[in-house]
Order: C-alpha cells, then structure tokens, then sequence
C-alpha cells in the first residue's frame, strides 16, 4: 500500500488490497481489469484444446527458445487513476533465457513477455477489449486472441498507449502468420 500512517488509503489502495485478499474458490482465476475485480472459472475442454493446439504448433515448428505458462500472472500498467493490472493470460510466452517464470511470486512483470494467449469463453467481451488494451499498456508486443464465438483469430501487435496499432483478423480455416521471435504460419483449420 503506498499511503503513509495516518494517511487516508486512495481507492485504488483499497481495489489492490480487496483483490490480493481474495480467496476464489477452487479452479477460478481472479484479475484485477481495469479497475474491475473478475473472476473467471474453469476452462471447458475445446478451450484447453485450443491452447494445446497452439503450443503444439510454436513447439514443433517455431525456433523460437520459448517458455509457456498458462497460470503465471502478469503485473501491467493499470489505466488512469486505477491500480496496476494483474491479468491471468490463458497463454504467455516468453524466451526461456530470461527465467521470467521462477520464482515464488504468482505475479511477473510483463517486460520480456513475447506474446500472450487468449482463447474466449465465459467472458469474450473482456478478452476482446479491456485484456487487450491491459496487455497494450504492458506493453505486450503480441496479443493472440482466439475468438470461438467469431470463428476467428486475431493477432494485435505494435502496442501504443493504450491499444495495439496493427490487427489481423482470419477465420477459422485460414492460417495466421506469428512474427518473429516466432516466425510461424498458425493453422487454424482444428479450431473449427
């Protein structure tokens, strides 16, 4: 908390002391969004395989020297006047020399983070919008969202202030070219 004894604590003091005191229940993630405390629960099977998908593919094709986590939080630049974000992406990856996933602490910085993973479900309108601009804020510098709801995937890159400034949309079907560190063509044809 950064407020001094016997200083009133600001609201975004009390948001990150709620939300670090939270105890979801078993399976939910909790982030803090924007400002808005969100928990999400449990992935359901064709979520999970998606992201396997996309794993298996970066593996196997990319030469990339990659670490994968789909539990580690990040720590992002909370938008004006709101607490820092914490959001829980359902993939991140990050070059395996920089050891970004050691550690006790469940929340990491986002700097060196290469790409982050989202795959929709319960709450697509989050993934698509406010996930977004958090990881832009980051700044992430590539943003993965796969839209089931759409039939869509979409790869945000070049992040500014509070957006990315480049998007490319393909369906379900199509392949969708991963820049480098990754220099991969994603198929997307198993996600239909």
């Amino acid at each position: 908390m950064s407020a001094k004894p016997h200083e009133p604590l600001s609201r975004a003091d009390v948001l990150l002391g709620d939300f670090f005191a939270l105890d979801p229940p078993e399976g939910f993630r909790a982030e803090l969004i924007e400002g808005d405390i969100v928990l999400t629960p449990p992935p359901d099977g064709n979520h999970e395989y998606s992201l396997s998908v996309i794993l298996d593919q970066v593996i196997r094709y990319g030469r990339t020297g990659m670490d994968f986590s789909a539990n580690k939080g990040l720590r992002l630049r909370g938008a004006g006047g709101c607490p820092d974000d914490h959001a829980i992406p359902d993939g991140t990856f990050a070059p395996t020399a920089l050891r970004l996933y050691r550690g006790a602490d469940p929340w990491m910085p986002c700097e060196g983070v290469a790409l982050v993973v989202e795959v929709t479900s319960s709450k697509p309108v989050a993934d698509r919008t406010a996930k977004r601009h958090c990881y832009a804020r980051g700044p992430v510098p590539l943003y993965l969202l796969v839209d089931r709801e759409e039939s869509s995937v979409t790869l945000f890159s070049d992040p500014g202030d509070d957006d990315y400034r480049q998007h490319c949309t393909i369906p379900f079907g199509k392949e969708i070219h991963l820049p480098a560190p990754f220099a991969l063509d994603l198929r997307t044809d198993e996600f239909i």
